[in-house]
């Protein structure tokens, strides 16, 4: 039986085995590579998908998104917007209600991405929102995956350039995992809720109350 917390401990996430997406990494940089690759990603019924910016450090400026990551368990495309911007074939993907694609902070993700041209967003599951039907309360990524795998995304490249010429290994490993990360929990959550295998550890507040549990 496998214990979910209803609050993962971040200092307890450093201790932690790293996870890193293993799969295809396929970098986007053109609208015929853009169309062939949502063609691929359509053929399957469920997506994880992510966007990286790169950061500002300028009051009141936020740069646009320049990173698209839509993953399958496998294979993740990455849509280098900020030299594509938005072809017809992403709004082709991201207006699809077949395909289920599933992302964390989705409201942040879709108004940016609205930025570099609009759409009307089809079929997309927040996993902020789904946890909560689990009792978890954790909402970062980090921490969701920390607590179902007992594994450690790295954040160690969010902070770097999304729109340099050439992304480094690290960069695209990380921009993958964020995006499969996402099928990941959603599957696992959905084979848990399926079995009802697991229970649910409340955390306490204080140091001298004894945790909580309840069985699924």
């Amino acid at each position: 039986m496998k214990t979910l917390l209803n609050k993962f401990d971040k200092h307890g996430i450093a201790a932690l085995p790293r996870v890193l997406f293993d799969g295809r990494i396929i970098v986007i940089q053109s609208e015929g590579e853009a169309e062939k690759a949502v063609d691929y990603l359509l053929t399957f019924p469920l997506l994880g998908i992510d966007t990286e910016t790169r950061p500002s450090f300028k009051r009141g400026w936020t740069n646009k998104v320049a990173l698209l990551q839509v993953s399958t368990r496998d294979t993740c495309f990455l849509f280098r917007l900020n030299r594509i911007g938005m072809p017809p074939s992403l709004v082709r993907l991201l207006q699809d209600e077949r395909c289920l694609k599933i992302g964390l902070s989705l409201r942040d993700d879709l108004a940016s991405l609205r930025r570099r041209g609009d759409f009307v967003p089809g079929c997309f599951l927040e996993l902020q929102e789904y946890v909560k039907h689990f009792g978890i309360e954790d909402m970062s990524l980090q921490k969701l995956y920390a607590n179902i795998f007992g594994q450690k995304i790295s954040k160690g490249q969010r902070l770097t350039n999304w729109e340099a010429d050439v992304l480094t290994s690290g960069q695209k490993q990380y921009a993958a995992t964020d995006a499969w990360a996402c099928i990941r929990i959603y599957e696992e959550l959905g084979h848990l809720q399926q079995t009802g295998d697991y229970r649910l550890v409340v955390v306490p507040e204080s140091d001298d109350a004894a945790p909580e549990s309840s069985s699924h």
